[in-house]
């Protein structure tokens, strides 16, 4: 009997088991439904967190995850389900929004400000950062949406349309009317991919280039868009493979980074003022400028020279726009035949100063080539100071000028063509120009980016899908994580933090991918609301001592769409000290354990900004009800 019995219960048990987890997922469907009719796309946090209950695998991450205030001391909130009193802990400081006229607050590029500096060498548009020094203090609340900010479509649709209440600026449908730049269509903007040197399209404009410059292949993958207007230019060529960092400054054609982010392409906001652009030497195999405004012939060539800094050996410039066939143009350009004559030679100069081998010339574009050992190639150049290579990669908040960046040793400007170049063995590993870096450590470190990634996808299973085309990582290292996430349809700005031990972004170049330096102490130099997913490895442990938690965490959440995710990855006592600061910031967490082991100090955090906007603030009643409806399992409670 005894052994019937046994019996008996062990073919109950599944059965049992099924039924538990269909009504699991039963009242998280139901649940979802019922606040449906609040947030706009909030369901993607519920979409999470449904995945990671209902998933057995990732339902026992989650509940490891969610218990770790119980074992672990620190600032954290102790777990829902303890009560003794030494876990007790007050209530999180509570971030309240910021002025609805504040929902496109760029801090280091705030146009009051900025009219204060020189405008010799466009100082004045260049990153003028708040400090708490000077009395001018950074902002300590949540800079809000827009009224009817809705997610923005999946790329490649957003690449042709941006929904208007996102980005609600008309100026540019009639400064630009006549280049096509961009139209408005009632509820969204469409961009049909014109610009002021292509008006019939980017695509065309693109083929022409294509005669001389090898975008075919993978030969030219990296692209610099100076001036970069909507950035029509690196919206066209990503279907060609080719990655395009486009800026502008925040000048008085207002939003053009800002619709270039709504549109999935990368940009920031800057300009070629007096300080040096946040890129290592040989980053690009293309620098563009269509009619960027830059004056070339100028400052001794200072702009021609930075440009070479950044441009790989073999590398291509391209100039759209005058002086190019000035003789052509003088009338239409409104400008005298002796002022473009002049400004054309000193391009023609500076070019073969710096050894550029002027490949063509096409109507009203230039196209040079830097030649892949300038040294043995131009014996007969001009005296000029070469530049101090003590450390070529220091360039942040340094003085462009005018010198030579001293040529490449042999070999080690050979790359493969994308996409083996993402896996390849980039060569200043190879060289042995990272410290601490070998071929085989460098190997390890992409395998271990690998299992990361693998683990996330096992609580976020979205992280494979189309839902995030705008990603950052906020310290790179070597890109491992964006090689690991790798998609056409994503992109990734890798960011090395001025404070890291390696300085690495010229091995991110080097894999085919895109990033710039920049210290987390500062606001990024981008719009609010430009990123969907950010990557956050270490970044608190980093800047433990060099600034304020809840103002990293602030300038995250402001560059974070409404229901954008990061995932923070740090010691356990740091995430608790995060999971309660995000608490007062409109965050859903969950915590997991390290894919390795329980045992590991290192954890996983994963957010999501609720959905929320400057109009809705005055409900305070439907915010709650929000609130409530969005509660679940699979979220910090």
């Amino acid at each position: 009997m005894a052994n019937k019995s046994s019996s008996s219960g062990a073919r109950t048990s599944p059965l049992s088991l099924v039924i538990a987890m269909a009504l699991c997922c039963f009242f998280y469907l139901l649940g979802a439904w019922q606040r449906s009719g609040y947030g706009k796309g909030d369901t993607i946090a519920a979409a999470v967190n449904l995945h990671t209950t209902c998933d057995p695998a990732a339902a026992a991450i989650a509940a490891a995850g969610l218990t770790f205030e119980t074992h672990h001391g620190g600032d954290g909130a102790a777990s829902s389900n303890t009560s003794s009193p030494s876990f007790s802990s007050p209530a999180p400081e509570e971030f309240a929004p910021c002025a609805a006229a504040l929902a496109d607050h760029t801090p280091c590029h705030d146009q009051d400000r900025a009219m204060k500096f020189p405008r010799k060498n466009m100082v004045y548009r260049e990153r003028h950062c708040p400090s708490t020094g000077d009395g001018d203090a950074r902002l300590r609340c949540l800079v809000p949406a827009p009224a009817g900010y809705v997610t923005p479509f999946p790329w490649p649709k957003s690449r042709d349309y941006v929904p208007f209440a996102n980005a609600p600026y008309k100026s540019l449908t009639v400064e630009k009317a006549v280049q096509n730049w961009v139209q408005y269509e009632g509820a969204v903007f469409r961009f049909p991919g014109g610009g002021t040197q292509f008006p019939q399209g980017a695509d065309k404009y693109i083929d022409r280039l294509a005669t001389v410059v090898p975008f075919a292949g993978g030969h030219v993958r990296t692209v610099l868009d100076t001036g970069c207007g909507v950035a029509s230019l690196g919206a066209y060529l990503d279907s060609r493979g080719v990655i395009t960092m486009s800026f502008a400054p925040r000048d008085s054609h207002e939003a053009q980074v800002q619709f270039a982010l709504e549109r999935g392409v990368p940009a920031f906001i800057g300009v070629l003022g007096s300080i040096k652009l946040p890129f290592p030497p040989r980053s690009f195999d293309m620098a563009h400028c269509s009619r960027c405004l830059i004056p070339w012939g100028a400052n001794g060539g200072m702009y021609m020279m930075e440009i070479d800094r950044v441009l790989r050996p073999g590398g291509y410039w391209v100039l759209s726009g005058p002086p190019i066939n000035w003789k052509a143009n003088h009338r239409a350009w409104e400008r005298s035949e002796a002022d473009l004559s002049g400004e054309q030679q000193r391009v023609e100069e500076f070019a073969a100063m710096l050894c550029w081998e002027k490949v063509t010339e096409i109507n009203e574009i230039g196209i040079w080539r830097k030649r892949l050992d300038p040294a043995a190639a131009c014996p007969d150049r001009p005296p000029v100071r070469p530049c101090d290579d003590a450390n070529p990669d220091d360039v942040w908040y340094k003085n462009m000028e005018t010198c030579i960046t001293p040529p490449v040793a042999a070999g080690a400007g050979e790359l493969k063509p994308f996409p083996e170049r993402l896996t390849a063995v980039p060569p200043r590993i190879s060289s042995g120009a990272v410290p601490g870096f070998t071929a085989e450590s460098y190997e390890e470190e992409n395998q271990r980016w690998e299992r990361h990634v693998a683990a996330y996808k096992k609580v976020n299973y979205k992280l494979s899908t189309e839902r995030y085309r705008n990603i950052m990582d906020m310290n790179a290292g070597v890109g491992g994580f964006a090689a690991a996430i790798f998609s056409p349809k994503a992109w990734v700005m890798n960011v090395v933090p001025t404070a890291a031990e390696l300085s690495t972004l010229g091995v991110v170049y080097e894999r085919g991918l895109i990033g710039m330096y920049h210290d987390w102490c500062e606001a990024f130099s981008t719009y609010p609301r430009t990123y969907d997913l950010i990557h956050a490895n270490g970044i608190f442990t980093l800047y433990k001592d060099r600034c304020k938690m809840e103002d990293i965490l602030l300038e995250m959440d402001r560059i974070l769409r409404p229901e954008g995710t990061v995932i923070f990855r740090d010691d356990v006592d740091v995430l608790l000290k995060v999971q309660r600061t995000v608490k007062g910031m409109r965050w859903k967490t969950l915590m997991a354990n390290h894919e390795d082991s329980p045992h590991l100090r290192e954890k996983v955090l994963f957010a999501v900004k609720r959905y929320w906007t400057a109009a809705n603030e005055g409900s305070s009643e439907e915010e709650k009800k929000m609130d409530s409806s969005s509660e679940g399992k699979g979220s910090e409670e």
